[in-house]
């Protein structure tokens, strides 16, 4: 199955991006022939497919509206004044911009390259910072025209949702977050999940560290072929209407020739093709009618790609309409939908050329029927035009299709029918993927089996009571990536809906990775072996009780930052407040939390897990969280090589 586009080196015998030319006849010649906006405007799109893409970030807003205000203020203050009125090679640089049609302004636009971040001194400030922030999960780096379908996938925290080609997982986050967002800021936890699945073995397992950063039990990566995504069991039940999953929003972010990203994967200029839009057709509407087959009535599909070639865009929607019809399946008008954002509508005729140039005809050999425009008929009947097309030079993004379906009736027997009839592709030069390649893991990617565990077990039984979990917390979700379950090392906690997937499917689904950690083992000589994983604090903190909870204050955080393990004499020594001490001296060894109360600030208050030793204390986060906590709390500044708790001292501050 073809890959979606991501950045390649320059082919071989071109040594940098500056030779490769950004012109191709062919792909000119065909997308004058679409007549996709008016011609006059061809000098400014082309113009604009032939500069380096601006750079885009989003604002998680997921954990809490203060927390997103934080992000966003630290932003503006620190860093958008800095960037106004900066020229770059005697270019002056436009300041950067909020993208007006993203909600609550938590979306922005750095109007420059990465190769600009990185060599202009302010904006390599600014490049730390968004550094710092995506390594702890509260911005993503992503295209702009890439946070359109999950906006328009309308998400709510009860909702089941599918993700068919997940990789590489910018899309994921947002919809992940889109979930937690209302539970979040009500103290309470979605009731929902997401499947993400993506065909590649080794870009699914590089979802979990993208995902990995939103902290959330919600989520199941999956490694199927989205054109045969398997039949998922909820329950026991002998009718095979009642026991299969459907889904209450789909994502459908097909493989695509990703001509929209022009801008950043410079090599499609010389590889453009009119097969590789030809030849990917029939995957994209095998994926796109499985998609609606797994869909629930009444549910919302997003069926979008980074090509702008009709033959992967509206061709596929006419065929999923065409086959379905209009009493099961229609396009929603999204015309309405982020007001702000410039688009054109969808086409309803293309021409169909091959490789030698030849315009073809419907019936002609070696074609497909669905690659063809709509007839008379259906052109009224489909409503094409809602479609949604963004191009380049309209707000000077990347290029992308769009298109949003709502599955309107019972279509139980219907599914029966076509749950088989996938589209044969004709053959193409495109190379094919050579399965017999044993793809290469990630290094920390677990290979292991999902065991849930009885929370009756000692270990367990022992940190509930150790870190006062109270009754509405869910204990019956705990599982172990082993076998070994009776000694487990590290225990994970999952949504109550996916336990009962993985418990329903093990033996059918490839399962990558599920939960959030919950509990390390740290040794068996104390009261509780295991400690609290900072990556549990989200899922945990209204659950626990302050019986292993000390409310410390900025200038004790500070020290637990930049000192490590230090001692309760160091404390003193740095005129920690005395009482402080008394209460972290007082524990058993063994796990305890800090909470750090900036109410009066406005702002989150931040829970984090220590290690109370007979004679020491020590933070237990990673080392990126400690940098980006320096950062945004106290405006200490470091390196990437820097290890902040391993250093005597910083002041390298931010300028005021």
């Amino acid at each position: 199955m073809a890959k979606k586009r991501h950045a390649r080196k320059p082919r071989s015998g071109i040594r940098n991006w500056s030779e490769i030319v950004k012109e191709n006849k062919i792909w000119e010649d065909y997308y004058k022939s679409l007549n996709l906006f008016p011609i006059e405007e061809w000098d400014e799109f082309k113009k604009s497919c032939q500069e380096l893409l601006p750079l885009t970030f989003r604002i998680n807003e997921s954990f809490s509206t203060k927390y997103s205000n934080e992000i966003l203020n630290l932003f503006e203050k620190d860093h958008l004044k800095y960037l106004t009125n900066v020229e770059f090679e005697g270019t002056k640089i436009e300041t950067p911009t909020n993208l007006k049609w993203y909600p609550r302004s938590m979306a922005w636009q750095i109007d420059v390259p990465k190769k600009v971040m990185r060599k202009n001194e302010m904006f390599k400030k600014t490049q730390r910072f968004l550094v710092l922030e995506t390594n702890a999960g509260n911005i993503s780096r992503q295209e702009a025209v890439s946070m359109v379908p999950p906006l328009l996938m309308d998400i709510k925290s009860h909702h089941k949702i599918l993700d068919m080609c997940a990789a590489p997982g910018s899309k994921t986050a947002q919809l992940i977050e889109a979930l937690h967002i209302d539970c979040e800021n009500n103290n309470d936890v979605p009731t929902g999940f997401i499947i993400a699945n993506d065909s590649d073995t080794r870009r699914s397992h590089m979802l979990v560290h993208q995902l990995k950063r939103l902290k959330s039990a919600n989520y199941l990566i999956l490694n199927h072929d989205a054109q045969f995504f398997p039949r998922i069991k909820i329950n026991n039940s002998y009718n095979k209407h009642d026991n299969i999953l459907k889904f209450d929003r789909i994502l459908c972010d097909v493989p695509c020739s990703g001509d929209g990203t022009l801008r950043k994967n410079i090599n499609i200029w010389m590889d453009w093709k009119h097969q590789n839009g030809l030849g990917l057709h029939a995957v994209q509407c095998n994926i796109l009618n499985r998609g609606i087959e797994l869909l629930e009535n009444g549910g919302r599909l997003v069926y979008s790609t980074c090509s702008l070639n009709p033959i992967e865009d509206e061709a596929v929607v006419a065929q999923a309409l065409r086959k379905w019809g209009n009493d099961t399946i229609k396009l929603i008008d999204c015309s309405n939908k982020l007001s702000d954002l410039k688009r054109c509508s969808g086409v309803s005729y293309w021409p169909v050329i091959d490789k030698n140039l030849e315009q073809k005809t419907k019936g002609d050999e070696n074609t497909i029927d669905s690659w063809f425009p709509p007839n008379d008929e259906e052109k009224i009947s489909f409503n094409l035009d809602r479609c949604i097309r963004i191009l380049p030079h309209q707000q000077n993004t990347g290029g992308f299709f769009v298109a949003v379906f709502e599955k309107k009736t019972k279509t139980q027997e219907i599914v029966h029918t076509l749950k088989s009839t996938h589209i044969s592709s004709i053959k193409t030069n495109n190379q094919p993927v050579d399965k017999s390649k044993k793809e290469s893991l990630p290094l920390d990617a677990i290979d292991e089996p999902f065991n849930f565990i009885d929370t009756s077990i000692a270990p367990l039984r022992e940190c509930w009571k150790f870190f006062g979990f109270n009754e509405s917390f869910n204990k019956n979700n705990c599982l172990v990536r082993s076998n070994a379950i009776d000694i487990p090392k590290v225990i994970y906690s999952v949504n109550q809906q996916l336990r009962n997937i993985i418990e329903l499917n093990r033996e059918k689904l490839k399962m990558i990775y599920s939960g959030v950690k919950l509990f390390v083992y740290q040794r068996d000589d104390i009261e509780c072996a295991f400690r609290i994983h900072s990556e549990a604090i989200p899922s945990i903190k209204h659950y626990v009780n302050h019986n292993r909870i000390v409310d410390v204050d900025l200038d004790f955080l500070k020290l637990l930052l930049i000192e490590p393990f230090p001692t309760f004499e160091t404390l003193l020594a740095n005129n920690i407040d005395q009482k402080m001490i008394d209460q972290i001296e007082k524990f058993v060894t063994g796990c305890a939390m800090v909470c750090i109360s900036r109410d009066s600030e406005n702002k989150e208050s931040i829970l984090l897990p220590i290690w109370k030793g007979i004679k020491s204390i020590n933070i237990m986060v990673s080392k990126e969280d400690a940098h980006e906590l320096l950062y945004r709390v106290f405006g200490i500044e470091t390196q990437a090589k820097d290890n902040p708790k391993a250093r005597k001292s910083l002041t390298e501050t931010v300028e005021p």
